[in-house]
């Protein structure tokens, strides 16, 4: 038998098995495709999900009715914040007493959240380790839904009207990277972001008590890593991409603390900071993949002109070989490129296209995860390209994969033209 000491042990050795798996915030998912009785309000103020026996593997053996407390999140790709309510799940066995059978049945109440919902929509219920119910209905065929699907590791659902159950989630696709932090966080999970204490004191001493400019930051993040551009242009912008992510993390949870440390006059003033803190986290990313795709062009030396001024004072996020050549009438259009810059895409990406209007054939780099082939197609029919990481293309179709251009393709093509 184990002693005290050593179940410590093994309780430790679990939870760092843990610690960066989606295992650290969900006991267990479920998803499935909601039907038309499950989504429609008009048919009662409880609504039943249909074949729930599966479920037991999540909330185990029903005892009564059991109550498990509910967040209700309803997302699409059109709003840019998502419909929230709280509220309960009811879990029970109809036929509790029963010597051989088991009908087990999982309840949700009318809120803001399942009046949204709607046939065929993706319905993941996802277990804390708090014992609460993260409940996510996606609008079917919406990217988020797909990112949702993707981010949850269950397999096609069009296929069977059942539930797909998971209960162990520590395998390398359930490991928290920067695409699934960022998918965690557009369904309200606050990840708990590793911290590179190593660096905080270098930082302090750099910086002071302040954040430096998106450039300076990036270089500073480029600087802590040593790899080289030309051993994979994909590899190393991810690569960049997510120590920043971390660096920044550190530092502004540093600044934050002391912020808060110092006590606000008033309310308005700390909800002024608090936006400054979300509107700073929103607007960084994009910056920085800009900064780190300028310093793999200068490494690769590449000819380009970033944000120049064209028709209708658009400014396209780059132009290669660059603006004197776009104004020059004699320089042949076929030899122009431009790409545009979005870390994340929603109905953004159509902005892209009326910028820069010598290119007819234009390219846009993103790390958006698996943008539902209702967009891609579209993207396709208007001549507009999409550029992604090799790493993020998994999260796509085969069929959109054999479109997609990655990082080191789109450079090669850059660098036939000029």
């Amino acid at each position: 038998m184990a002693t005290i000491t050593e179940l410590k042990l093994q309780q430790v050795e679990r939870d760092e098995m843990k610690a960066g798996h989606l295992s650290q915030y969900f006991t267990g998912v479920a998803a499935k495709r909601l039907s038309a009785v499950e989504s429609d309000p008009s048919r009662s103020h409880q609504h039943e999900i249909n074949g729930a026996n599966p479920l037991m593997k999540i909330f185990g053996r029903a005892h009564g009715k059991m109550k498990f407390p509910a967040r209700f999140i309803y997302l699409n790709d059109h709003d840019d914040e998502p419909v929230v309510s709280d509220g309960f799940l009811t879990w029970y066995d109809a036929r509790e007493n029963h010597p051989t059978r088991t009908e087990h049945r999982l309840y949700f109440p009318t809120t803001t959240v399942s009046d949204c919902a709607a046939e065929g929509d993706l319905l993941v219920i996802g277990k804390r380790p708090d014992g609460s119910v993260l409940v996510v209905i996606a609008e079917d065929g919406s990217t988020i839904a797909n990112q949702v699907q993707w981010l949850f590791g269950v397999s096609d659902l069009t296929e069977h009207p059942g539930f797909s159950v998971r209960e162990e989630l520590e395998t390398d696709q359930d490991r928290i990277a920067f695409a699934s932090r960022f998918i965690l966080e557009n369904i309200g999970i606050v990840v708990e972001e590793p911290q590179e204490d190593n660096f905080l004191d270098k930082m302090i001493k750099k910086f002071g008590n302040g954040f430096p400019t998106t450039r300076e930051f990036s270089a500073y993040a480029r600087s802590t890593l040593d790899i080289n551009v030309h051993d994979g242009q994909d590899a190393v912008i991810m690569a960049w991409m997510e120590r920043e992510e971390i660096l920044f993390r550190t530092l502004e949870r540093h600044l934050i603390a002391e912020r808060i440390s110092r006590g606000f006059d008033e309310v308005d003033g700390f909800i002024q900071y608090s936006l400054s803190v979300q509107n700073r986290r929103k607007s960084r990313v994009g910056y920085a993949l800009e900064n780190h795709l300028q310093a793999i062009f200068d490494e690769c030396e590449i000819r380009y002109s970033r944000t120049p001024l064209t028709e209708n004072k658009s400014r396209p996020d780059f132009i290669f070989p660059g603006k004197e050549e776009y104004y020059n009438p004699a320089f042949d259009a076929l030899r122009l490129t431009m790409l545009g810059v979005k870390s994340s895409c929603k109905e953004r990406w159509q902005q892209v296209l009326a910028e820069a209007d010598r290119i007819k054939d234009k390219h846009l780099l993103t790390l958006e995860t698996a943008i539902s082939t209702t967009q891609t197609d579209k993207m396709k029919a208007l001549s507009l390209q999409l550029v992604l990481p090799q790493s993020l293309q998994a999260t796509y179709t085969s069929g959109q994969q054999e479109w997609l251009m990655n990082v080191s393709e789109f450079i090669n093509l850059v660098r036939e033209r000029q």
